[in-house]
């Protein structure tokens, strides 16, 4: 299974971005297709308050559409949403410790674990940070 990490998600909704394009497709080519991917809570968390701030865009996305654009990504049949459960602390534990993460580190780490503990198969992001986690496969679907 491939998560997708919100720079991702970001990307594929905005067209300003020099890697829409190629966002858009790859993320399109998953919802659309019969084999399960995966959207962390927080990426969706973070997608939402990345893509409405003005602190980020000039012209921010309107919340309204922020939203739309998450309920068609939750109305593919496929997609598979990672939450913590009982077991999340053990693994973020681990995570923490073993990428000697610290700070903001600690959000990345959240995901890691999250990806971890429901199998995920690779991490699909654009943020280096995420090598820090060798125990996830981390890849940037942009420079294929």
């Amino acid at each position: 299974m491939i998560a997708l990490d919100t720079n991702i998600l970001v990307y594929a909704n905005r067209a300003e971005m020099a890697s829409y394009t190629k966002a858009r497709d790859a993320v399109a080519a998953l919802a659309e297709g019969s084999s399960p991917w995966a959207l962390p809570w927080p990426c969706i968390h973070e997608f939402l308050s990345v893509v409405t701030s003005p602190r980020v865009f000039v012209v921010p996305t309107p919340p309204s559409d922020a939203l739309e654009q998450v309920d068609a990504w939750l109305a593919s049949p496929s997609v598979v949403l990672l939450a913590e459960s009982g077991q999340h602390w053990s693994e973020l534990r681990s995570v923490i410790l073993t990428a000697r993460a610290a700070g903001r580190l600690i959000h990345d780490a959240r995901i890691a674990a999250l990806c971890l503990q429901h199998g995920v198969r690779e991490l699909w992001s654009a943020d280096r940070d995420f090598n820090r986690f060798p125990a996830l496969t981390v890849v940037n679907p942009l420079v294929r």
